[in-house]
This record gives structure tokens, C-alpha cells and sequence, in this order.
């Protein structure tokens, strides 16, 4: 098999498993199989992505891992990727959708996690980050999915 065979091969594994992990996600009323399955999908995405991808595809694979955490209620490891998202971001200097939504899983995360004025910091700058998403349905997206989260005000 060539290399480049086996780089299309973990292209579309991970195209797939991203996929799955999507599906899993909306899913109202999934069974404990298929928690497991998601993470499972979503870090196996991520690892075909590590050797078929780009930096894009590396950071939108931390920011899902960071989402699966987030919904299932695990602030720990939804902390984690979401820093790992943030980091690949941000070194590569990604910008539009992929810094609002790094943003955005750090102040979910960091809600989840109960560390309020951490939530607040990184809201605000997904918002800020969002108002510069030049494609409207994207715009309109993101602040549809940033607008659940809620971070406490005040002191």
C-alpha cells in the first residue's frame, strides 16, 4: 500500500468517525453504548486526523472530544481538549469559525467546570471572536451554539 494510499484510508476514517461522532451527539437519548461509542469515535477521528490532516482538522478534533466531554457532563477531560483546541488555534493562527468555536468549547468547559470568571473571560472573547466570522450562516451558527451557554455575572 502507498503512502498515499494509507493517508486516504485515514482521511475518510476520520471523516467517518467525525461524522459518527455528530450523529451520536444529537442523538436525544443515547445508552451508555453509545456515551462510550461517541468518545471512542471522537478521539479515534481525532488520531486518523493526527496523520491525514491539517491543523484545522487537529483542532476541530480537540474542540468535538472537548463538545463529547461537555455533553456528557465530564469537565475534566472537556477542560483538557478545549485547551488543545485553543492551543492548535492559536499557534497556527487560525482564525474566523475555528477561534470563535476554540473560544467558545474553553467557556463551556470552563462552565461545566464551575469556574466562573474563567467562563466569562473566554465567552467574551468567543463573542468577539464570533462578531468576525465572515460568512453569516456561520455567524449565525456559532452564536446559536455559543447562546447555551450561560456564564454567571456578578461577583
Amino acid at each position: 500500500m502507498t503512502d498515499s494510499t494509507q493517508k486516504d484510508l485515514h482521511r475518510q476514517f476520520a471523516v467517518e468517525l467525525f461524522n459518527l461522532t455528530w450523529d451520536l451527539l444529537d442523538k436525544p437519548d443515547r445508552s451508555q453504548i453509545e456515551d462510550d461509542h461517541m468518545i471512542h469515535a471522537a478521539h479515534a477521528s481525532r488520531y486518523h486526523w493526527e496523520i491525514a490532516g491539517e491543523a484545522v482538522n487537529l483542532a476541530r478534533g480537540e474542540w468535538q472530544i472537548s463538545r463529547v466531554y461537555a455533553t456528557l457532563q465530564r469537565s475534566e477531560p472537556a477542560c483538557y481538549h478545549a485547551e488543545r483546541c485553543l492551543n492548535i488555534t492559536l499557534a497556527n493562527r487560525l482564525k474566523d469559525f475555528d477561534l470563535a468555536f476554540a473560544y467558545e468549547a474553553m467557556a463551556r468547559a470552563h462552565h461545566l467546570a464551575g469556574n466562573r470568571a474563567e467562563c466569562q473571560r473566554f465567552f467574551r472573547l468567543a463573542q468577539s471572536a464570533g462578531e468576525q466570522i465572515q460568512d453569516a450562516g456561520d455567524r449565525d451558527y456559532f452564536f446559536s451554539e455559543l447562546n447555551t451557554i450561560q456564564p454567571a455575572t456578578g461577583d
